[in-house]
């Protein structure tokens, strides 16, 4: 049985859908069989794999109205074991026709329990907000995920988002719990980035990964090109913390040189 993790941040330009991107990406080619659910109506994690959101006919939207199945609109990407199930402009009626809709809350928990058995985690890529496209998400999650950017008022509305996360799991969600928080966008070169990764380990405690995603010129160009920082640049500094995080999520150790992964398992980038 996979495990369900959305990654969810209210506050926007927080690493959210990057983290997803090269998070699944690094997972599948640790050998896991991973579904990328894009729940953003923006659809960045649908583009930032290679797919064409305006060619998408059938997409989550379909599956939280109960038009479609997943084995309807799931897609496979150029990274073995990486699935998703994308995302279009389509998403962003979805909020307004659930409204009155029974058991809207639950709508994607019940199309991905039917899957669970085929895969070890399913990440869920919420929109920047706290409405019923990420309420759904939550609801059919068992962890949160939490990216944390290094900036000032970084940790300014983290408030609202522990307590959505806690009524949700009073009202319907009982066994939702913080999978962890990762720092993002850090910058080692100014005073501010150390003070807000202090603030946080503070504040989150042990929940805050120890690998800390930098600032880093190929993870922001990597998506214009439809690729996953493991294909675009598996050598750059972005690509070996988010390997360093796959690790650390995966409970294995740190990375090294001599155990990264090889370049046998990862598909070549397409010449430009």
């Amino acid at each position: 049985m996979s495990k369900i993790i959305t990654i969810c941040n209210q506050k926007g330009g927080t690493g959210k859908t990057t983290s997803a991107i090269n998070l699944a990406s690094y997972l599948a080619l640790f050998g896991k069989r991973i579904l990328l659910i894009d729940l953003d109506p923006q659809a960045n994690a649908t583009s930032g794999l290679g797919i064409n959101k305006h060619h998408i006919q059938k997409s989550t939207y379909n599956i939280l109205l109960e038009e479609a199945n997943i084995e309807d609109i799931i897609r496979s990407t150029t990274i073995p074991n990486l699935w998703i199930l994308p995302s279009n402009l389509d998403l962003t009626g979805a909020e307004v026709e659930l409204v009155s809709a029974l058991g809207r809350e639950q709508r994607l928990k019940g199309a991905l329990f039917k899957e669970k058995e085929n895969f070890d985690f399913m990440l869920i890529d919420s929109p920047p907000s706290l409405g019923l496209l990420t309420i759904n998400g939550l609801c059919a999650a068992d962890s949160v995920l939490i990216p944390v950017q290094c900036e000032y008022y970084a940790l300014e509305g983290l408030t609202q988002l522990a307590n959505t996360i806690n009524l949700v799991r009073e009202k319907l969600n009982p066994s939702l719990e913080i999978e962890g928080v990762i720092l993002t966008m850090a910058d080692f070169r100014t005073n501010l980035t150390k003070e807000v990764i202090q603030e946080a380990r503070n504040y989150f405690k042990g929940k805050v990964y120890q690998t800390v995603i930098p600032r880093n010129i190929r993870l922001t160009e990597a998506p214009s090109f439809g690729q996953p920082i493991a294909i675009y640049d598996k050598d750059s500094i972005g690509a070996k913390k988010y390997e360093g995080l796959a690790r650390e999520i995966l409970g294995m150790p740190p990375l090294s040189t001599e155990d990264s992964v090889p370049d046998t398992v990862l598909p070549h980038a397409e010449e430009s």
